[in-house]
Order: C-alpha cells, then structure tokens, then sequence
C-alpha cells in the first residue's frame, strides 16, 4: 500500500514497477486506482544488528 497525497489515505497502485531514483536508490512507482496520482515508494532496507 502507498499513500496519495491526492485523496489522504493510504490506496493500492496500479501499474507498479520497480524504478532507479535520482540518487541511485530503488523505489516503486505506480498509479492510484482513484484519482490516477503518481505514487513512489522508496524500498527500506532493515539492518540486522550484530551482536
């Protein structure tokens, strides 16, 4: 789920597909199903802690 700034609530998008942003990081990019905004989603990465 991605949130749209458009209509305030997190939506599911269509069309998604895995892009390279300007600074080099992944992200997902995909369309609203309602109001058809662009919607990103930067991947997160966890660290695993070392002990």
């Amino acid at each position: 789920m991605m949130y749209c700034v458009k209509c305030r609530t997190k939506r599911e998008g269509k069309d998604a597909q895995a892009v390279t942003m300007k600074n080099g990081k992944q992200a997902t990019k995909a369309v609203c199903e309602v109001c058809g905004t662009l919607l990103k989603l930067p991947k997160v990465y966890s660290l695993s802690l070392q002990t």
